[in-house]
């Protein structure tokens, strides 16, 4: 059963759902320790207080903003508990909104809301029912961790979720990273859909979606307990310069029907239309010079603005 995260309640309208808050994930990967290479002894960070220079235990530290150099203002965890904050101890909900409209760049970590005791059950089911009912999420805002936040909550197996949100000005702008204005022509976006439909699956479980990172450092580490060589790590592909788009997607089809069994036969992605050969322009025919020489002034060369 994992640990409580966070208690407090739902505020939904006049309704109040009394909830405790669980990690929906876990950490499978391989975690290291730093050590000293000379003995193997492990390496730890410590504490120690800066006017007295000497190591502290966690019971002797506490929190607090520093006003100057000298004049710090200590913050309890009673204070925190009491902040002046309708959304310190509740989860409170702001709006619905359909899932499709929030953009999943501002959707982070998840956490399981469990129902905390019998007189939670009906209004906690309640919610489930409705938001499952609706079709909708509902946006809410909470207090933790020593910020308030933007939340999304939703319902998954008949449980709610709630997933943080990054507020608006928390994501960056993208135009800058735009490339270089470019033409895709119909046929290519075609066999790009080609593409897609071959690599569409209904799970996302299977073979192809495993750690494979950490399987692969699993058997280093094992190896180096048997004192046995290391596994051979397979060569990178280089790859390839694509000078002939369609040709790259219409072979990427292939190989996607190949790798799932079925049969390889030619994609559905038509070809682009070849290039007419251009002709070279004929040279007009040489201006005559008079003999009178004319001084002309060069008009000043202006220079492309940036986009």
């Amino acid at each position: 059963m994992p640990r409580t995260i966070w208690s407090g309640a739902i505020s939904f309208g006049l309704v109040t759902v009394p909830i405790n808050v669980v990690s929906a994930t876990e950490d499978h990967s391989i975690h290291f320790h730093q050590y000293h290479l000379a003995d193997q002894g492990r390496v730890r960070y410590r504490k120690v207080c800066e006017l007295e220079d000497r190591e502290v235990s966690q019971d002797e530290i506490g929190r607090g903003y520093e006003l100057t150099k000298t004049q710090v203002v200590p913050i309890t965890d009673e204070d925190l508990s009491s902040l002046p904050l309708p959304t310190a101890k509740a989860i409170e909900i702001d709006a619905f909104v359909p899932l499709e409209s929030i953009d999943p760049l501002r959707i982070a970590e998840g956490y399981y809301l469990q129902p905390a005791g019998q007189v939670a059950a009906k209004p906690y089911k309640l919610l489930v029912k409705a938001l499952s009912r609706s079709a909708k999420v509902a946006v809410a805002k909470y207090a933790w961790s020593g910020r308030e936040r933007l939340g999304l909550l939703r319902v998954r197996d008949d449980v709610l979720v709630l997933h943080a949100m990054r507020w608006p000005d928390e994501i960056r702008d993208p135009t800058e990273l735009l490339p270089a204005p470019t033409e895709v022509s119909e046929a290519e976006i075609d066999g790009a859909l080609a593409l897609m439909e071959t690599m569409t699956t209904d799970s996302l479980e299977g073979p192809e979606f495993t750690d494979r990172y950490t399987e692969a450092l699993t058997q280093i580490i094992e190896a180096k307990r048997e004192e046995q060589p290391l596994p051979e790590a397979p060569q990178p592909e280089e790859p390839a310069q694509v000078l002939d788009l369609m040709a790259a997607l219409n072979a990427s089809v292939q190989q996607a029907k190949t790798a799932r069994g079925e049969d390889a036969g030619p994609a559905e992605v038509h070809e682009l239309p070849k290039a007419k050969k251009k002709t070279p322009a004929k040279k007009p025919p040489a201006r005559k010079v008079t003999a009178k020489k004319t001084t002309t002034k060069k008009a000043p060369t202006r220079r492309p603005h940036s986009a």
